[in-house]
């Protein structure tokens, strides 16, 4: 499978100090996230597919930033919407 560029520059980065763990998109609608993703261009927390308004990739629709990784203690991976890939 051939590499993904998007995925070579956006390395995963430490989580910001200001990190709150919600989905402000869900809070300012009165809405539920089952998990939340960080957008590796922004820092913008937003929540995942399996949450039923899909902030993160709405997000990246509207914005054409790429790669997420999980906002969840414990999870280290990224994904790119551009290639559908992740690592």
């Amino acid at each position: 499978m051939p590499g993904c560029a998007h995925l070579d520059t956006a390395p995963l980065t430490p989580v910001p100090a200001d990190f709150e763990p919600v989905c402000s998109d869900c809070a300012r609608v009165g809405g539920q996230w089952v998990h939340l993703r960080r957008c590796l261009t922004c820092d913008h927390v937003a929540c995942c597919d399996s949450s039923p308004a899909r902030h993160a990739t709405a997000h990246s629709a509207a914005t054409d930033h790429p790669v997420i990784t999980s906002a969840e203690p414990g999870e280290h991976w990224r994904w790119c919407y551009v290639d559908e890939v992740g690592a």
